[in-house]
């Protein structure tokens, strides 16, 4: 269908642009999202008729706001991080990457940490994990490659309707949230960081990150339900950062994933890597499949759709890989089945803290919602295993730990438990480039 769109008059530029197809019985919709820098949020329909004679436009809904997007700074913001201006968000509408480092004055992780301290000075400490060893030999020269993954909860969603009925409402105030987030980061210090459910990425990630060294890319959802709720931060997505002083980027890709040949709210980001020590390049993917019991043919369509694109990436597994992501599927389901057999020829780099070294842990989610308690395994880093060595990963928290009204908690700022993997390559790995 080949519709007029109308374009907004009031010489705005947009933070972004997504737009939504979807097939109505014998009738076609194309749904353009648009931000403008004045925080508001633009909304266009064009819709058509399907016929023997092809499609014809039949009517187009003009531009009205939708929502209003949270404008407010915070102190750490306002303390440690550049003003942002629209030009450094709006490069180009569906690419999202941060601006060159060198525009931006550093700081000082521990200055940056201590911050976060004095801000959390009268809660609880953040919950200490360990690192489990799992070297088999120590032949690598180089320095590991640290990646973590984690779902840290979108803001909208936490406190507008994910419904943490055992969480206190002043553990999800985003003021304590954020610096527990950045705390995390800050005491395990990632080379590589994929993020899902981001929605405050130019007010707090993208500018603080890039002050600590990393180059940051966003994927927004293309219709987030984080714009459903009032006084929204704008749409949640999936972000990666790399460290710019061991990386540099080779490849970018921004994946909006299909189901049945039909696009979906869910997206991938896909970035090649090659390290600046060894001159190695990998592939780092992240990803956010759709959520809720009912859609497990989707998300098995959705992480077909990924392996497909990761197959054309990495040229048939010559270059090796590794996946992070919220898949939302527990390990029986048909999605993990696809990655688990894939020709990329992957493995879960959890599955080696077992004692057989084939179990997933029993959890990487767990709260208390009014449907009742939820306790599941979602997230998974995806590694070659031809090419790759899992040197350590991060134990999870114990139940104990984790205490009875579950995740988040004033120790915890998500529901989702990050997961962290040092890797290596092999010595003489296969099919590298």
């Amino acid at each position: 269908m080949n519709c007029p769109s109308r374009k907004l008059e009031s010489g705005n530029s947009f933070i972004y642009s997504a737009s939504v197809e979807m097939a109505l019985y014998m009738t076609t919709a194309t749904i353009e999202l648009l931000v403008s820098v004045d925080s508001k949020v633009y909304l266009t329909v064009v819709l058509g008729e399907k016929s023997g004679k092809g499609a014809e436009c039949v009517t187009v809904i003009s531009f009205s706001v939708v929502c209003s997007m949270g404008t407010g700074t915070s102190r750490l913001y306002s303390a440690l991080a550049k003003t942002l201006n629209s030009s450094a968000a709006s490069q180009h509408p569906e690419y999202l990457v941060s601006p060159d480092p060198e525009h931006l004055e550093p700081i000082d992780p521990k200055e940056l940490l201590e911050e976060c301290r004095a801000v959390l000075h009268t809660r609880p400490p953040r919950y200490q994990r360990d690192f489990v060893d799992l070297r088999t030999d120590c032949s690598s020269t180089h320095p590991p490659i640290r990646v973590m993954q984690w779902n840290i909860l979108a803001q909208a969603l936490g406190e507008g309707k994910d419904n943490f009925v055992q969480c206190p409402v002043e553990a999800l105030k985003w003021e304590e949230r954020k610096c527990l987030i950045l705390e995390e980061i800050l005491a395990y210090q990632p080379d590589i960081l994929c993020l899902q459910e981001v929605d405050h990425y130019f007010d707090t990630f993208q500018p603080l990150l890039s002050r600590l060294g990393y180059q940051g890319t966003f994927f927004p959802k293309p219709w987030s339900p984080c714009l459903d709720v009032e006084h929204n931060n704008g749409p949640d997505g999936c972000a990666l950062f790399f460290l710019q002083n061991r990386f540099k980027l080779i490849n970018s890709a921004n994946i909006r994933l299909t189901a049945m040949t039909l696009k979906t709210n869910q997206v991938a980001i896909a970035q090649t890597l090659e390290c600046k020590e060894s001159g190695r390049q990998f592939c780092i993917a992240v990803t956010h499949l759709k959520a809720r019991t009912g859609w497990e043919r989707f998300r098995s369509a959705q992480g077909c759709d990924l392996l497909q694109n990761l197959q054309n990436i990495t040229q048939g597994a010559k270059i090796p890989l590794i996946v992070c992501g919220d898949f939302n599927a527990e390990p029986t389901e048909e999605v993990y089945k696809h990655f688990a057999s894939s020709s990329l020829n992957l493995n879960s780099a959890y599955k080696l803290l077992s004692a057989d070294g084939q179990s997933e842990p029993p959890y990487t989610t767990w709260k208390i919602r009014t449907s009742g308690e939820c306790r599941h395994t979602l997230d998974y880093i995806w590694y070659s295993k031809h090419a790759l060595n899992v040197r350590s990963a991060l134990d999870l928290l114990t139940e104990e730990q984790i205490g009875p009204n579950r995740l988040p908690s004033f120790n915890y700022p998500s529901d989702h438990l990050s997961l962290v993997c040092d890797f290596s390559f092999t010595e003489e790995p296969d099919g590298l480039l």
